[in-house]
């Protein structure tokens, strides 16, 4: 493993500070570790886009799967209409699941939190086991029963999301990637961080030092850098794991000891703009943090 360098800090976020960050992308992932969707447009709530991880699939003992135990959940191809998600794998019989369920309620995990999930009413264990390996059910996220994310980064702002890791969103600028891929002998896609919005008009890493990002009515607090795991060696279309980077090259220069990780990306909540869209060519005005002031990690 590459020696854990120093925390690399975005360079020229000074130089850009009145300036904006265009949106290039927007991406939901109604069910969790499974192949994302994009979207020209996609309405915003107050847990993060609409449907972004309403769903995932669980255990017989209700823990929750993601790509870190089952890789080959980036197989499974997502597809909602109005009644039903649809999932779709190369070579298996899609699987119709109603979207409007009032299947049995019981209690799941996900990291160390347990919450109440629907039970869909389509046992999809068999299916999911002929595609990845492994059985699991899929269950879905119930109003009311919404995650809440640490106040340790959020503060105040109380900030409720579904099946994500631990926050709403997570926001990549292009030009961090572009930095990334120097480093490494094979260049890697987007896909491999799973991000919900990307942007594009800032220096590499300028979004660790953004605060608020602002179009309209909405306004999206940034309030920590995302800590990434062994999913960013997982081939996006194949499911398969594809060596240690761009992992390895991440610990070496990326490393945040308080966080216990190495970073790309920032993790951002919800704070007003419910309903409101969020588009492709869309430009957020950005605050940036107080460079003088105390991060909470």
């Amino acid at each position: 493993m590459a020696q854990r360098g120093d925390f690399a800090q975005p360079a020229g976020a000074a130089q850009v500070s009145e300036a904006g960050a265009l949106i290039t992308a927007v991406h939901t992932y109604p069910v969790k570790g499974c192949r994302g969707i994009a979207h020209q447009a996609q309405t915003l709530t107050d847990t993060g886009l609409a449907w972004d991880r309403h769903w995932m699939f669980i255990s017989d003992s209700g823990r929750f799967f993601t790509q870190r135990e089952i890789p080959g959940l980036a197989r499974v191809q997502v597809v909602l209409d109005a009644r039903e998600l649809i999932l779709r794998s190369a070579g298996h019989p899609e699987l119709r699941c109603p979207i409007d369920d009032t299947g049995a309620q019981r209690e799941v995990t996900v990291w160390r939190d347990r919450c109440q999930a629907e039970v869909n009413s389509v046992d999809t264990r068999a299916w999911l086991r002929a595609v990845t390996g492994t059985p699991g059910q899929l269950v879905r996220s119930m109003p009311g029963a919404e995650r809440i994310s640490a106040r340790q980064f959020t503060g105040e702002d109380v900030a409720p999301f579904r099946f994500a890791d631990a926050f709403a969103l997570l926001v990549i600028a292009e030009a961090s990637l572009g930095e990334l891929n120097t480093r490494l002998a094979r260049p890697v896609p987007m896909a491999r961080f799973r991000p919900n919005l990307v942007l594009r008009g800032l220096p590499p890493y300028a979004e660790d030092d953004i605060d608020r990002l602002r179009i309209g009515d909405i306004e999206l607090r940034c309030v920590k850098p995302c800590t990434r795991c062994i999913v960013t060696t997982t081939d996006q279309t194949t499911g398969e794991r594809d060596g240690v980077e761009p992992l390895r090259t991440l610990e070496g220069y990326r490393w945040i000891d308080s966080l216990r990780g190495a970073a790309f990306g920032v993790n951002a909540i919800v704070i007003r703009g419910a309903g409101q869209a969020l588009r492709v060519g869309d430009q957020f005005d950005i605050t940036w943090r107080d460079p003088r002031a105390t991060r909470p990690w």
